[in-house]
């Protein structure tokens, strides 16, 4: 579960963040998509049509070294109404890097995506790191991560996780990666259909712009 939906501990370690959205209205229940690791020509057009299917928006946060490589996959990805998101130019892990280092390369992943909206890579940022991006970016965690990324999974063990865990403002993590594919092509349409059998509506993650 620690994984799947991080503890109350653990979200204190990130003050500022956002892990969950809570809706204000009574008996409402709402999610918030998120695609990480692309965009990618092999994934992400046909996350794109799976999200047309079922009439979602979603959001995309993005490594900038992949919109370097595939800038029509960022416009389209905006075309069909969904958010871009910055997750560093090097998909950087923050437990291996100086600030300064980190810094330039969200920096370097915001100018790409043009989105002030940042998360981490692995969900994980050391302190100072934290501190500093707060002044540029909203940071944008997590409250149920699908696990569609483990090889040791099956498409089914990724639904179960959705259905388990998803609760009114979850924001779920998904990924639009070749090693989530495997699991993401049963498992997306199904937890998409689920999710508003079971009355949740989707919406996109607020921005301050």
């Amino acid at each position: 579960m620690f994984i799947e939906q991080p503890p109350g501990w653990f979200r204190m370690l990130f003050p500022g963040a956002i892990f969950r959205i809570k809706s204000s209205e009574a008996g409402r229940k709402r999610v918030f998509l998120t695609f990480d690791d692309g965009p990618i020509p092999e994934v992400t057009p046909w996350v794109l049509d799976v999200l047309d299917q079922f009439n979602i928006k979603a959001t995309f946060f993005m490594v900038g070294q992949n919109v370097e490589r595939n800038p029509w996959l960022l416009e389209e990805v905006k075309r069909r109404g969904h958010v871009a998101g910055n997750h560093t130019l090097h998909h950087i892990q923050g437990a291996s890097a100086t600030t300064l280092r980190y810094m330039r390369d969200a920096a370097e992943g915001a100018r790409l995506t043009g989105s002030t909206l940042f998360r981490p890579p692995h969900g994980w940022l050391r302190w100072g790191q934290l501190m500093a991006l707060r002044k540029h970016y909203e940071i944008v965690m997590y409250d149920l991560v699908s696990r569609d990324y483990s090889r040791y999974l099956t498409a089914q063990d990724v639904v179960a996780n959705v259905k388990q865990y998803v609760r009114d403002g979850s924001i779920i993590v998904f990924h639009d990666s070749l090693k989530s594919l495997p699991r993401l092509k049963d498992a997306l349409p199904q937890c998409l259909q689920w999710l508003k059998a079971q009355g949740y509506e989707f919406e996109l993650i607020p921005t301050k712009e």
